[in-house]
């Protein structure tokens, strides 16, 4: 069964995950501050982590900075507050998804269940081997190197570079890219700025003007493959910020 970590300082909240959870099949352990946490996932190897973003210790934007420097380990953020600012803040020190507090333990769980599948499944978008320049990029075996050198992309940065390259020259919009990589129907646009920009500062050569991937005013993203003409004016100008 997946083993899933949960951290939080609320014995309440945690209990109540907890349960949850390991009665939708999972394996829990829990933390209740920053460095039990990492001492728990270093010593139990959990697939996923539900981690709050305040945390005694260590924050939780410090503890997900330290998962990723280890391994490419889920990450769903629980934050506090319902800010943008504290959402952007989780998904940019690398979770794969946030849910805001107060949330539904039933929608915690599908969340988790959901990033676990997307984590341990081919790419929705298909198997194969991808190219873009240097960028190579195996579907199937979920493995992105640049240079020969493997990327620590997330679940969510992959499967968004995936679709994005197997989609090229076609604007997207940032709804279209919630419901294909994320599922969702509805959801916060930031999100996807938020992978575009990390996904840019691991495969542009410069992520301040990036070549790959190029924001389409009002419209979304769209994936130029190396050595192509110059878009098409009628597809949109080009922006070089998220």
């Amino acid at each position: 069964m997946p083993r899933v970590l949960v951290v939080d300082d609320d014995a309440t909240v945690a209990e109540v995950v907890d349960r949850y959870l390991r009665n939708a099949g999972f394996d829990v352990d829990r933390a209740a501050d920053g460095p039990a946490a990492l001492r728990a996932a270093e010593a139990t190897a959990p697939d996923l982590v539900v981690l709050d973003l305040m945390l005694p210790g260590l924050d939780g934007i410090e503890v997900c900075r330290r998962l990723r420097e280890r391994a490419p380990v889920p990450v769903i953020m629980l934050t506090a507050r319902g800010e943008e600012a504290d959402r952007i803040a989780g998904l940019e020190c690398g979770a794969d998804d946030y849910v805001t507090k107060p949330f539904s333990p039933r929608e915690l769980t599908l969340r988790v269940r959901s990033v676990l599948r997307r984590a341990s499944e081919p790419s929705p978008a298909g198997s194969g081997v991808l190219r873009a320049g240097t960028l190579v990029i195996d579907a199937a075996a979920r493995t992105a190197t640049r240079h020969g050198v493997p990327l620590g992309l997330t679940v969510r940065e992959f499967d968004l570079l995936v679709f994005l390259l197997r989609h090229p020259g076609r604007a997207l919009t940032r709804a279209e890219l919630l419901e294909q990589v994320w599922g969702w129907t509805y959801g916060d646009p930031s999100t996807v700025t938020v992978h575009i920009r990390r996904l840019r500062e691991k495969i542009e050569d410069d992520p301040t003007a990036p070549r790959l991937l190029v924001t389409v005013w009002g419209v979304g993203y769209r994936y130029d493959p190396p050595g192509a003409a110059d878009p098409d004016p009628a597809r949109g100008p080009l922006a070089t910020d998220a």
